[in-house]
């Protein structure tokens, strides 16, 4: 191969690794429950949404992913694909957690919000708990979000 030609395939190998790692990358948002800061990966998508944190092998301590729902509904979870143990909080659009769940990994149960909710927020099993998170409480930053598709 002419050095020309090889350098060219490297370019578009690059390109195409760079777009495959963009597409592949959520938006990420800030989020407060009381002094505790989460950093939560977005899935505002048909596809984020389904995907979620199948596959993931670990999360950061105050690390998560909040899930977008277009609407106001019982939305419910499950662990398909999951290796991870997770908790998640049913959020409404005011930012009050209305309930949460302990999740088992690899399990297909669905785990429901216990009235419509707007959002969903994933971490680590028991994060909300050992911070004293409970039904009721607040969590503040979800305007900052990206509207669901």
């Amino acid at each position: 191969m002419k050095p020309r030609k090889t350098s060219r395939i490297v370019v578009a190998c690059i390109g195409l690794l760079m777009a495959l790692r963009a597409q592949g990358e959520l938006p990420v948002i800030r989020l407060n429950a009381g002094i505790h800061v989460i950093r939560a990966e977005v899935a505002n998508t048909f596809e984020t949404r389904a995907r979620g944190l199948m596959y993931r092998e670990a999360l950061g301590p105050n690390q998560g992913m909040l899930f977008v729902f277009p609407r106001l509904e019982r939305h419910c979870m499950w662990m398909k694909n999951t290796p991870l143990p997770l908790s998640v909080a049913f959020i409404d659009d005011d930012g009050e957690v209305i309930s949460l769940s302990e999740m088992a990994p690899h399990t297909e149960n669905s785990h429901c919000a216990a009235r419509p909710v707007r959002f969903a927020l994933e971490m680590t099993t028991g994060w909300f708990e050992s911070r004293g998170i409970r039904a009721g409480g607040k969590l503040l930053g979800l305007e900052r979000a990206p509207p669901p598709r």
